[in-house]
């Protein structure tokens, strides 16, 4: 154990990013304060199910010393998947076999087992930033809503996309990505929507063509939490009143030709839809060496949902400790060690979604070995991966 008492941590965030750097900052011995907006644990729902990477996120859950933990909150089964067509054709299917390497959590429970493993008192709640500024030689003051300020020589913003903490470093700001996305839930699908329940199947199913999207992912006891994606200007959307009982029939007309049991998803939701504009941060977004201060998560790297952004998250804030942790009582090397590999490891995982396929062309390439006389879906899985 490497300790650095004369370091103490200021991270703005209690998400996943930034209680994975303040666990392991204690495992380090290093003592850190979070503070966060929300008024307790339970002040919002958490989001629905994650899968957590082998290639990534279980790194950090492995440096944060949870394994045991993470492996009793997996929903066993759940990384099976589909892909149909909207007309409701399946095109592919992955079972759960129990060897994969992505296994499903919900976000809730994973943050929950980061909360329970640290130090009473390390979080912060209801403490709002309403602002940063630099006091020089390193040192930052951060103000919150109620008045009162802290003054930190290390100062860590895991505060997400719209990151307080992001103007000490850089300029850029998260620009609309041309989609958003409609969330809806269905209950105890298995018995009142079975054709539905049959189609999303035991993990992920995913249907998509040219602008329109829809994924689901099974939850605990049937429920289908599902996400409906539309390629449109924000000005679109705006004429859209959630709370009006006719919105879902409304967003359903955009998907005239796809399946009942495919727009079930929509027009049987058991609650208001809840709408989700995407935003970005620039690709390759990086900035200069500031002292005293970093990001992680969203807060550096914000992307399109691609499956990464907790998995990066995570390691982000792993990695920070570690670093930390190896760098006692010189926190500009800390950092700049931390920051030049967090800025390759996400050019990797981004650049990779973008010099690859697109899940439009997984959709071509899935038709085109439907169409073969022996398709070879391992193959095409394969490409994809």
């Amino acid at each position: 154990m490497t300790t650095d008492s004369s370091t103490h941590v200021t991270i703005i965030g209690a998400g996943l990013g930034g209680l994975t750097l303040a666990r392991v900052l204690h495992l380090h011995g290093i003592p850190a304060t979070v503070y966060e907006a929300e008024s307790s644990p339970t002040a919002r729902a958490q989001g629905g199910l994650l899968d957590i990477h082998d290639y990534n996120g279980q790194h950090a859950v492995r440096a944060a010393d949870l394994m045991d933990e993470f492996r009793a909150i997996v929903l066993e089964g759940h990384q099976a998947m589909r892909v149909l067509d909207p007309d409701g054709t399946l095109l592919y299917e992955e079972d759960d076999d129990g060897t994969g390497g992505r296994p499903e959590v919900y976000r809730g429970e994973l943050r929950q087992i980061l909360l329970d493993s640290l130090p009473a008192g390390t979080v912060r709640w209801g403490h709002k930033v309403r602002g940063v500024r630099s006091l020089g030689g390193g040192r930052h003051e951060v103000t919150v809503t109620d008045g009162s300020t802290v003054t930190t020589g290390l100062l860590v913003g895991a505060d997400g996309a719209w990151s307080r903490v992001r103007p000490l470093l850089s300029a850029a700001t998260p620009a609309y990505t041309g989609k958003s996305v409609v969330e809806t839930y269905l209950y105890e699908s298995d018995t009142l929507y079975p054709a539905t329940a049959k189609a999303v199947g035991g993990g992920m199913m995913i249907s998509l063509k040219p602008g329109r999207e829809l994924f689901a992912h099974r939850e605990r006891g049937g429920t289908l939490h599902a996400y409906v994606g539309l390629e449109e200007p924000q000005e679109w959307f705006d004429t859209i009143d959630l709370s009006d009982a006719a919105t879902p029939e409304w967003i359903a007309a955009e998907f005239t030709d796809w399946a009942p049991e495919l727009t079930a998803l929509i027009t049987e939701a058991d609650e208001a839809p809840t709408l989700r504009h995407l935003y970005a941060l620039p690709t390759g977004h990086r900035w200069e060496r500031v002292p005293g201060v970093t990001l992680l998560g969203d807060a550096a790297h914000l992307a399109p949902p691609n499956g990464e952004g907790a998995n990066l998250a995570m390691v982000d804030g792993a990695e920070l400790a570690r670093s930390l942790a190896a760098h006692p009582g010189d926190v500009e090397a800390a950092l700049a060690s931390y920051e030049e590999a967090m800025f390759v490891r996400t050019a990797e995982t981004h650049g990779a979604d973008e010099d690859g396929h697109s899940l439009q062309d997984l959709m071509a390439e899935l038709h085109r070995a439907r169409a073969e006389p022996t398709p070879n879906n391992a193959e095409v899985r394969s490409a994809h991966a």
